[in-house]
């Protein structure tokens, strides 16, 4: 059987969506759901409940995916076997990253990484959290980078850097002068906040609930950068992980204050899909971010 068909299908189980297994094919919808028949009709029984949002596999279905899987992924080592021999170590890495960590964080370890592998093409995109995944487990991507990393039976997740986190304001704030500050002080402020479904603003929420502080948001955002800039025009106040205000600190447009009830941090992670086929370039990649070499 042809290769792509068992793609398709692995797609379809590992994303869970026939939109996003069409999209990602670049193929229609209907055209996913005559290659599932084809597959069906091949092996005389039904491999998906197409009733259940998301879908579900039938026991039929879930040993095809092993099959093909196992298929797909040996397929794939030969081809990165092949393209290493090929290239003579000129590989490329992809790496996905929600926009702090891309922008703030990574750099260092993307510097350190070439400085031993010369040859390789580290290629870096932004995302928002809920794409990076996406694209991760698509195999769209080598690596993703998030922050506050949720369990996922699809994904190795490694640790990746605790990030301090820090009370952000205008210098014209009337707590702009403040040494220190502590966390019931900021009790019905005006706050900029991560969107709803953003982890960050979950991991942030879950702190404040927990010291029962209530802050006013007036301003809703999916990045860190669009919330800075609201912060330094004064718009209101807001949490945000140290590494990401170093430049605007440094110039005097916003004020960082540490808390004194506790070190407050925000926990980010590495995220690689689980069982796949991994270039020397990737676990090199993967050990300098995680700091073993």
């Amino acid at each position: 059987m042809h290769i792509e068909i068992l793609k398709v299908f692995c797609d379809l189980v590992e994303l869970r969506s026939f939109s996003k297994t069409a999209e990602k094919n670049f193929m229609s919808q209907s055209a996913v759901s005559q290659q599932l028949a084809q597959l069906e009709l091949q092996y005389n029984c039904q491999l998906v409940n197409r009733k259940k949002r998301p879908i579900e596999l039938t026991v039929e279905g879930q040993v095809l995916h092993r099959a093909f899987r196992e298929m797909i992924d040996r397929y794939e080592q030969l081809k990165v076997e092949l393209n290493e021999l090929k290239s003579s170590g000129q590989t490329r890495i992809n790496v996905a990253a929600i926009y702090s960590i891309g922008m703030h964080t990574l750099p260092a370890y993307v510097k350190r990484f070439m400085v031993r592998n010369p040859k390789v093409n580290v290629h870096i995109e932004y995302f928002s959290p809920s794409k990076v995944y996406e694209l991760v487990l698509g195999g769209d991507f080598d690596i993703g980078l998030v922050a506050v990393p949720k369990k996922d039976k699809r994904l190795d997740v490694y640790d990746f850097e605790d990030e301090p986190l820090d009370f952000v304001c205008s210098p014209k704030h009337q707590l702009a002068a403040e040494p220190e500050i502590e966390m019931h002080r900021i009790q019905f402020e005006p706050f900029v906040a991560f969107e709803s479904d953003v982890p960050s603003r979950l991991w942030i929420d879950g702190i404040l609930q927990r010291y029962g502080i209530t802050v006013r948001p007036v301003m809703e955002f999916d990045n860190v950068e669009t919330i800075k800039r609201a912060v330094e025009i004064g718009v209101g106040v807001s949490i945000l992980p140290r590494t990401t205000i170093i430049a605007e600190v440094s110039s005097g447009s916003l004020r960082a204050i540490p808390f004194s009830n506790e070190n407050f941090i925000r926990p980010t992670g590495i995220i690689v899909r689980k069982n796949a086929i991994r270039s020397n370039a990737v676990k090199a990649f993967v050990d300098v971010l995680q700091k073993k070499v």
